[in-house]
């Protein structure tokens, strides 16, 4: 019997670790997915692929306006968002600082787009709200930044500061909540408006709405049939951008939520804190991440910039005494090996966090070991969209669309890169096979 490379046997192991646990995303119904996993281990995905040939290219859709909102697919449809203003709106990416905001206070209308999943054929293309933005944006930002949610009867979303809107499935709006201007910006410079990102989370019939801004921030729940606020917790941070997760730990339903003085845990039924960490990254951007009966949190930007495990079951102020320092509810820590802009994910056993400027590290999700630690890239490109997966490969796509096929072992290995033609922002999605890229101005779907 001929002897199976240990590479190759190390992939079919996760690969069959993954199915015994029943990862499957049968709709992609939120950002990333799921609970903001990233998978959706069906089918595979291409490696390769040529948008100019159409080789593994399904279909190109254009895309009216300006926005990083990610794809949602439920059933047959594939749905997004976007804000489209008369000409062009600026849109610099690249690896700068500049902190100001961009200059365009023109009307706008936020939009919801629905197109058919096999055919990219635009089914409508509804209104939600139309008028200049209440707040400015980052030139590398935009005013429709959250990702909508679905639950297959309704469709919710955050038009930036013009407020919470929900649709039915062909696009009639149901109801909306005005929270007034959501200044969302650097909290040393405030006069720096960046835009608002996070996207709201559905879950029991309750729409969940994290709203960390520069005055009066909180966590709320709303009745998804009306709108009716269920209860609304006040919070203390910086402006983050994150989308909260829920998840169920013993016989309690939590929401998790990033921060950098309020990192935590809610109680879903009624917003009370459950447990706090103070410290980390100063700029919170990534979402929490659920599996192997942890959470883990990141924020790349400041001093420290940890990627963290966090123990589910943890209650009370975990606040270690320095950043580094681990504790019975903090299960491991690295200290300078977070994420900026992207979203971890944990695909098998290993934890994959991918820094703005190209540094790929794999952790051990157990324990916070490094398994590597290697660029992707030229160096020169930024990584803004955050990393999906389909089991077998993680796909990051860089802002100037380049999408880097990784292996998922513990052996750094890029298997191919791919170009969309366009600039891209968003957090792709993945379901059955297909890859759905929203990029500067097409929908596109690659699939074999």
């Amino acid at each position: 019997m001929s002897r199976i490379p240990g590479n190759i046997l190390q992939n079919i192991f996760i690969f069959a670790a993954l199915a015994s646990i029943s990862i499957r995303a049968a709709n992609w119904p939120q950002f990333r997915g799921p609970q903001a996993c990233g998978l959706d281990t069906n089918a595979a995905a291409p490696v390769k692929w040529d948008v100019e040939k159409g080789e593994n290219v399904r279909w190109q859709a254009s895309v009216p306006g300006l926005a990083h909102s990610s794809p949602i697919i439920w059933g047959e449809r594939v749905y997004v968002t976007t804000a489209v203003r008369p000409g062009k709106s600026e849109l610099k990416v690249g690896l700068y600082g500049d902190i100001k905001s961009a200059e365009d206070a023109d009307s706008h209308q936020w939009r919801l787009l629905a197109f058919d999943k096999s055919s990219g054929k635009l089914l409508w293309d509804k209104p939600g709200y139309e008028g200049r933005p209440r707040t400015k944006r980052h030139p590398k930002s935009s005013h429709c930044s959250s990702t909508p949610a679905t639950d297959g009867k309704h469709i919710v979303t955050i038009f930036g500061s013009e407020g919470l809107f929900c649709f039915d499935m062909d696009g009639k709006v149901i109801w909306k909540k005005d929270f007034g201007p959501m200044d969302s910006g650097y909290y040393v410079v405030p006069s720096a408006q960046w835009g608002f990102a996070s996207s709201p989370v559905i879950y029991e019939d309750k729409v969940v709405v994290l709203c960390d801004v520069q005055t009066n921030s909180f966590l709320a729940v709303y009745n998804l049939a009306d709108g009716k606020e269920l209860w609304h917790t006040p919070r203390t941070d910086v402006p983050t951008w994150g989308t909260p997760t829920v998840a169920r730990v013993g016989d309690q339903t939590e929401i998790l939520v990033n921060g950098w003085h309020h990192t935590g845990a809610y109680d879903f039924v009624s917003g009370k804190e459950i447990w706090k960490l103070d410290g980390g990254g100063d700029i919170p951007v990534p979402t929490p991440i659920v599996g192997k009966e942890l959470v883990y949190f990141t924020s790349g930007h400041g001093r420290f910039g940890p990627m963290r495990g966090i123990r589910l079951d943890a209650k009370g102020n975990i606040t270690p005494e320095d950043v580094p320092i681990t504790n019975s509810s903090i299960a491991w820590v690295q200290a300078r090996k977070g994420n900026y802009m992207q979203t971890p994910i944990l695909v098998g056993d290993q934890v994959f966090g991918c820094v703005d400027w190209g540094i790929l590290t794999c952790f051990d999700a157990r324990t916070g070991n490094i398994n590597f630690s290697e660029r992707i890239g030229s160096g020169s490109e930024g990584f803004t969209a955050s990393p999906v997966s389909d089991g077998r490969h993680i796909y990051f796509t860089s802002e100037v669309g380049n999408v880097y096929v990784a292996d998922v072992g513990t052996n750094f290995s890029i298997v191919s890169t791919n170009s969309l033609g366009e600039t891209c922002m968003a957090s792709p999605a993945v379901c059955d096979g297909t890859l759905y890229f929203r990029a500067r101005e097409h929908l596109i779907a690659v699939g074999k």
